[in-house]
């Protein structure tokens, strides 16, 4: 097989995992409410499975318990007032602190976790707060940061963005992802202006589509600097052509907190 055939050989696999999660997701989103919350807390509980899996890999039980707290307690923070966050989340993390035991694990655990139980909290809030439209924008705008990423990363190449941490991703590859974030906040802008004003119009949708892109980027990163501690190639194999939910999420973690944290602010 030549390079450049290898180079696009897992595209056709890719291509088909990546239409039925939009599938699933998208009918997930659409329904909203309580299918959008379970929805939610299984993707929340499965990528915490995958991370306690990734650094206690000679005890998988404790993998099975932590990804199990992190599914009901998603479920549970959808329900109860947002005074039970912090708690909830300090529940969890602090009983993962426990039982991994002493070592880089333990850290890497309370930081991720920590932010992969925000982000469940963040995309059910943005659904039942902010709407329908706000997290398909917000979901638009991660995937046309990756999809661009991915391709012009592949076609062009170049320089590495972050070698130490993230070897595949290249400065023109994140460069083409903020194009491509860019570009869907223009698409958005009209719908944004109707629905929330003049303020949320063509320029400050498209960067506000620009940062989420870059914290989407940044959480890919910080996922990759995590499976190269843990010394694995995927967080797991349960997406053919993807690797994990981890690998597959790893962009929205880190962007449906932003939004959460604009807005509450906006």
């Amino acid at each position: 097989m030549s390079a450049g055939a290898s180079k696009w050989d897992d595209l056709r696999v890719r291509l088909l995992s990546a239409v039925a999660m939009v599938l699933i997701g998208g009918v997930e989103l659409w329904l909203g409410g309580h299918w959008f919350h379970f929805f939610v807390a299984l993707v929340i509980g499965i990528m915490l499975w995958e991370l306690g899996r990734m650094l206690s890999r000679a005890n998988t039980g404790t993998a099975w318990g932590l990804g199990l707290m992190g599914g009901l307690g998603t479920l549970g923070l959808s329900y109860l007032p947002s005074v039970f966050l912090v708690p909830v989340i300090g529940a969890i993390v602090g009983v993962g602190w426990l039982v991994l035991g002493r070592g880089n694990g333990r850290k890497t655990w309370v930081t991720y976790a920590s932010l992969v139980l925000l982000s469940g909290f963040s995309l059910i809030w943005i659904r039942d707060s902010l709407g329908l439209w706000v997290l398909l924008w917000l979901v638009s705008v991660v995937i046309a940061s990756d999809v661009a990423g991915y391709f012009a990363g592949r076609l062009i190449g170049g320089p590495k963005f972050w070698p130490r941490f993230s070897p595949k991703k290249t400065w023109s590859g994140t460069i083409a992802g903020w194009l491509g974030a860019a570009l869907m906040g223009y698409a958005y802008a009209p719908l944004f202006k109707v629905e929330f004003g003049p303020a949320l119009g063509m320029p400050a949708l498209v960067a506000l589509s620009v940062v989420v892109a870059v914290a989407a980027q940044l959480g890919d990163i910080a996922e990759s600097a995590i499976k190269r501690r843990a010394g694995v190639k995927d967080s797991s194999s349960l997406i053919p052509g993807h690797g994990g939910f981890l690998d597959r999420f790893d962009a929205l973690i880190s962007a449906s907190v932003v939004v959460l944290v604009l807005g509450l602010w906006l």
